[in-house]
């Protein structure tokens, strides 16, 4: 036998060698796939093999404080396409589109896209699942999921908000606690062919999805009732811009109740409820439709800061109490102005008939400016500005929304001049929110604590079980228990003999307080805009509840004691009543609700005649004019005549007084400042001077007839 030659040799080691590094190559890439990159590989196969479609969880429910269903969960069926599985596309296509009243091109276009899965229509209803599944149409399946729903359709909607299309929340409630209330969802997975047709047999599994936890907030469904009609009556009736009420419990600092009208319905957020609106927004490019969707949503209890006027005399006179720089039978001496300060003439409401001599007990009940520019002074600025922040004012309340504002305070007290003193202590020159106002309210009234506004109690499971409470929490102490009991006593004499007569209800000691400012826009006072508003405490002996009414922009009368006052008696009367609060009648009281009287026609009378009609039949009336003489003619009344009401009741008269007196306006040319501040003071006028050296223009120009209350502007400069 020949021996192999050397070549041969040479070549059978190449292939030897050849062959093994292929092996080697082979086995290593073989141990690579499956060891290191083997789940990966696994994963990706099980991806292919597999379709999942996801089970939503259903979101957990909000409850009242009394366990009424505020926002629920119900099932509505979604339908899903699996393209590969559809035999008859255009017969799929018809009757999909005709039982879900879709289009047909759209559908035939979905149900054959080279995917897997594709959603055709979310919440249908049950007639139509039940329709599409007799007609058991390949590749259509129909999933069980659920969408939000609101049963009470506008119902506390500023609290409770709205979730999307994919319930999650977006406003309120819901969106501040979405963690809580979404749950974890699950998951349908099958298998499937490479044209994703699913396999017989395959053992598909389902991964159920896990509920959200529900919430429980501290509104009560009835007394939200109550806030929402009496506001829904006011915006009517005064066709105000706005009316806002909240209701607080003193002291605890839960939030009973909470709207603004006009609203929106959580179930259709972008559909406006008046139809006169929602024809006006038809032709809105879609910028402008959701800057005016994010206004319909705008919570004003949070979001806006607004001038208190006389309400933040609250604040003024606790500090002042509570510093005991007066006493409640200190006495002042209003003469209608307030005049050292350089450059400004401040004025009282009551300017054109002072009040003279009065204790603090009549200046709160009269609300007179000039009074409580003397109390501010007495505090001074660095203790004033002290408790205006104690009190909560410039910071947020921490309450459970998104979109709270902190409102407008001097940061310091070197930025408090002398004018921003005086009118800081009557409520001008300072912005608060509403949410603001009511709590620090409610800490005058419980003693002194100011709380943390709550408006969640606690989350709980299915089964009812309380997973996580969130208690009552005291912020700070502010003023005595000693200071908060005299000005319950202060707030109820306004209310019994006051400017808040208009919310007096016999047998409950109501104490509150009126306040009436001009709105600022864009930075200045809009001529004939107000915001007129009341808050109060009930019963003043043993406060249950706290009110805040603000009418924002009321056609016609503006005054809160007018038109705030009245909303806020309609809801603590109800209130009090399903609280189980007794009445304690008086002597007088009792026999005032005995005896009841029928209201006059008085319309067309004035003021003097009219006044001694009611006197009479001992009744009481408001006007809340501050321009009046006895020959003012009532031009309507409230309520109306041939109605029958207690003895002691109050009647509202609405009368045509004219804008106030006029006088002409002086010639102010090349005078020097001196002259000029002369002649503006023995004029009684409110004036602003800018620049130094005699008087270069001047308006109003000089020679015309002007309101005596009209702001006089002066320009000075070398001539």
């Amino acid at each position: 036998m020949a021996r192999p030659s050397y070549s041969s040799k040479k070549r059978l080691l190449f292939v030897l060698g050849l062959v093994m590094f292929i092996s080697t190559f082979l086995i290593g890439r073989l141990g690579y796939l499956q060891i290191v990159k083997g789940e990966e590989l696994k994963k990706g196969a099980l991806e292919q093999w597999t379709k999942g479609i996801t089970i939503k969880s259903k979101r957990g429910i909000i409850y009242d404080r009394k366990g009424k269903k505020l926002a629920v969960s119900v099932s509505a069926s979604t339908v899903w396409a699996s393209p590969a599985d559809i035999k008859d596309p255009d017969k799929t296509a018809k009757e999909v589109a005709r039982i879900l009243n879709l289009d047909e091109e759209q559908v035939y276009s979905k149900i054959t896209k080279k995917i897997g899965t594709e959603k055709l229509k979310q919440w249908i209803t049950r007639e139509e699942a039940q329709e599409l599944r007799k007609l058991k149409l390949s590749g259509i399946e129909i999933v069980d999921d659920n969408r939000r729903y609101y049963p009470y359709g506008n119902f506390a909607s500023y609290v409770l908000g709205f979730t999307n299309i994919d319930n999650n929340g977006l406003e309120g409630i819901e969106q501040t606690y979405d963690k809580y209330l979404t749950g974890t969802p699950g998951k349908w997975v099958k298998t499937t062919d490479a044209a994703s047709r699913q396999l017989p047999f395959d053992g598909e599994k389902i991964y159920e999805a896990s509920d959200g936890l529900s919430v429980v907030l501290t509104i009560d469904e009835i007394i939200q009732h109550f806030a929402e009609k009496a506001a829904e009556e006011a915006a009517r009736a005064t066709q105000a811009k706005n009316v806002s009420v909240i209701v607080m419990e003193p002291q605890t600092g839960d939030i009973l109740a909470l709207t603004t009208k006009p609203d929106y319905d959580p179930n259709e957020p972008r559909v406006p409820l008046n139809e006169e609106t929602k024809r006006q927004w038809d032709n809105l490019s879609q910028e402008e439709l959701q800057k005016r969707w994010y206004d319909m949503w705008r919570n004003f209890a949070i979001s806006d800061a607004y001038e208190p006027g006389s309400t933040f005399k609250i604040i003024t006179a606790a500090a002042a109490l509570e510093e005991n720089v007066i006493k409640p039978e200190t006495h002042f001496y209003c003469n209608g102005f307030v005049r050292d300060i350089k450059g400004a003439v401040l004025k009282c409401s009551r300017w054109y008939n002072p009040h003279g001599s009065l204790n603090f007990i009549e200046g709160m009940n009269t609300s007179c400016n000039v009074v409580f520019v003397d109390v501010g002074r007495k505090v001074g600025k660095e203790r004033f500005l002290k408790y205006i922040k104690a009190f909560g004012f410039g910071e947020k309340t921490e309450i459970e929304l998104n979109g709270e504002q902190a409102g407008i305070v001097p940061s310091n007290a070197e930025n408090v001049k002398e004018i921003n003193l005086a009118t800081m202590s009557y409520g001008h020159g300072i912005a608060v929110t509403p949410l603001q106002l009511i709590n620090a309210v409610s800490a005058v009234a419980n003693g002194g604590n100011l709380m943390t506004p709550r408006l969640v109690k606690e989350l709980i499971d299915d089964d009812g079980k309380v997973v996580e409470s969130f208690p009552p929490e005291v912020k700070r102490k502010v003023i005595s228990e000693s200071t908060s009991k005299t000005m319950l006593e202060l707030l109820e004499n306004v209310v019994r003999d006051g400017t808040g007569t208009s919310a007096y209800i016999p047998g409950f000691r109501v104490g509150g307080k009126t306040g009436t400012a001009q709105k600022i826009i864009d930075g200045k006072y809009a001529p004939g805009k107000y915001i007129g508003s009341f808050v109060a405490v009930a019963p003043a002996d043993d406060p249950k509840v706290a009110i805040l009414v603000i009418v924002d922009e009321p056609v016609g009368q503006y005054y809160g004691g007018t038109v705030a006052a009245p909303v806020a008696k309609s809801v603590l009367e109800e209130t009090l009543s399903y609280l189980e609060v007794a009445p304690k009648f008086t002597k007088d009281e009792k026999e005032m609700v005995s005896e009841t009287v029928t209201v006059p026609d008085i319309i067309g009378k004035n003021i003097g005649e009219a006044g001694k009609i009611l006197t009479d039949l001992e009744l009481k009336y408001t006007t809340e004019y501050s321009d009046l003489t006895s020959e003012s003619i009532i031009i309507d009344q409230f309520p109306l005549p041939k109605i029958q009401v207690q003895k002691g009741s109050i009647i509202d008269l609405y009368l045509n007084v004219e804008s106030g007196e006029k006088i002409i306006m002086p010639d102010l040319t090349s005078k020097t400042k001196a002259e000029v501040i002369k002649i503006l003071d023995d004029l009684n006028l409110n004036y602003e001077l800018k620049g130094e050296g005699k008087v270069r223009s001047q308006t109003p120009a000089p020679g015309l007839q002007i309101p005596i209350d009209e702001k006089i502007e002066v320009e000075f400069g070398d001539t």
